[in-house]
């Protein structure tokens, strides 16, 4: 069978490896893909802003699977331009992706069905957001409504910082695309928690639970980024949390989906805060993340294209997915500057060394071939994943494998793990 791949990440890498890994797959084809992706897949032009390049692409090669890697050619609709030319693919249609591309779609549709969230009020005039303001006791959160990259949540201080943001929202002075409506939220304390699943609309079977980095700063301090570490253990939720988070949250979700008549068949990303009353959900993400696609996969033993085809047959109860215990992590490299502006096409080194420290690959996020050189093209340039029996094996080994890399700037951070870690002691 021919997979391609949509996407040019560390994500869409991890997704390239673990394919490459079943015995029905004699091809994989990625597009557009990047250096480290070039290595095991065949990676053509491709441009993910436009979802009629996607279709051609497809069209072209004919897959018997399509991955569908980023949240915009989801939430453009892909999936469904690419099931009416009967194309089989993994991946919510654009009225499921809303799960993501709309927090005020996902508020409203949490509120409906009983799900846990923080109160919240959508605005859509800066009267609505001036009288809405009042009901929230400062820190007040602010989300643009739409993607954002990462950039659209905004913890403000005071109600005049928030009305002040939200504002800025609106005119698209902070992100550059005007909003239609602005979400404002009660501000929750605890800690956060990637908690993924698949779905075939109807069943739900859960990843293992993972926890991102996403300040660019050692203990968590900067700007947000899109994620700089991660990792996955045994031991990341208490025993039988996973049990109610998808008795409470991922299944109740699925459930209201598919009665609302948009089922939702994919990854369901459900990004949670563990408060003191419970788990609560921050946001959904349609697709897996990134990075914890890269800790997550390098744990997968069973057949990771054998679930997926059996999500889009509406049979993912038939299939049982095999874990390895312990622990894996992964750290990523950036380039210096990062998430601001950043310089890029620096020769990349001491790869080979660092795939050779056991339990280690490398999955690249932003990098390019020229000629037989792989260079910087990103600001996240490579994620460097470990697995181990123990979570500080695995950091270990991880961190082992950077030293080993160079290109000039590179940066990451050293504490990857550190709460866990602390709280293992």
């Amino acid at each position: 069978m021919k997979v391609l791949i949509f996407g040019s990440g560390g994500r869409e890498h991890a997704l390239a490896w673990a394919v490459k890994r079943s015995r029905k797959v004699t091809e994989i084809v990625c597009a557009p893909g990047n250096g480290g992706i070039a290595e095991i897949a065949r990676c053509v032009p491709a441009d993910l802003k436009d979802v009629q390049s996607l279709v051609r692409v497809a069209l072209e090669e004919q897959p018997g699977l399509t991955i569908v890697g980023p949240e915009l050619p989801l939430s453009l609709g892909i999936v469904d331009l690419l099931q009416q030319h009967g194309l089989r693919v993994f991946g919510p249609t654009r009225a499921a992706a809303m799960l993501e591309s709309s927090k005020g779609f996902t508020k409203r549709f949490l509120q409906r069905h009983n799900i846990p969230t923080a109160n919240y009020a959508v605005c859509t005039t800066s009267d609505e957001l001036e009288k809405a303001v009042e009901m929230f006791h400062p820190p007040i959160v602010v989300k643009a409504d739409g993607l954002a990259a990462g950039k659209g949540v905004l913890i403000c201080p005071s109600r005049q910082t928030a009305i002040e943001a939200a504002k800025g929202l609106f005119t698209g002075a902070l992100l550059g695309e005007a909003e239609r409506q602005v979400v404002l939220e009660e501000f929750l304390e605890g800690d956060e928690i990637s908690f993924l699943c698949l779905s075939d609309g109807v069943n739900v079977t859960p990843l293992p639970p993972a926890q991102d980095h996403k300040r660019i700063g050692e203990g968590d301090t900067g700007p947000n980024t899109g994620g700089m570490g991660v990792y996955s253990t045994d031991t990341l939720l208490e025993p039988g949390m996973t049990g109610w988070i998808l008795h409470h949250i991922a299944q109740p979700t699925i459930r209201g989906m598919r009665e609302e008549d948009t089922p939702f068949v994919g990854v369901l990303y459900c990004g949670l805060m563990m408060t003191p009353r419970g788990p609560e959900v921050l946001e959904f993400n349609a697709r897996f993340g990134d990075p914890e696609t890269q800790a997550i996969l390098l744990r997968l033993e069973s057949d990771l294209v054998e679930a997926l085809e059996a999500c889009i047959d509406g049979q993912l109860d038939q299939v049982k997915m095999r874990w390895s215990d312990g622990a894996s992590a992964c750290v990523i490299a950036s380039s210096a500057g990062y998430p601001g502006s950043y310089k890029t096409g620096f020769p990349i080194s001491g790869l080979s060394a660092a795939a050779r420290v056991p339990g280690v690959q490398v999955f690249h996020s932003g990098s390019a071939r020229v000629g037989t050189q792989l260079v910087t093209s990103g600001g996240r340039v490579l994620g460097v994943t470990a697995a181990a029996a123990s979570l500080e094996e695995a950091l270990g080994r991880a961190y082992e494998a950077l030293a080993e890399i160079e290109f000039e700037g590179i940066y990451y951070r050293r504490d990857i793990g550190h709460r866990a870690l602390k709280g293992a002691r």
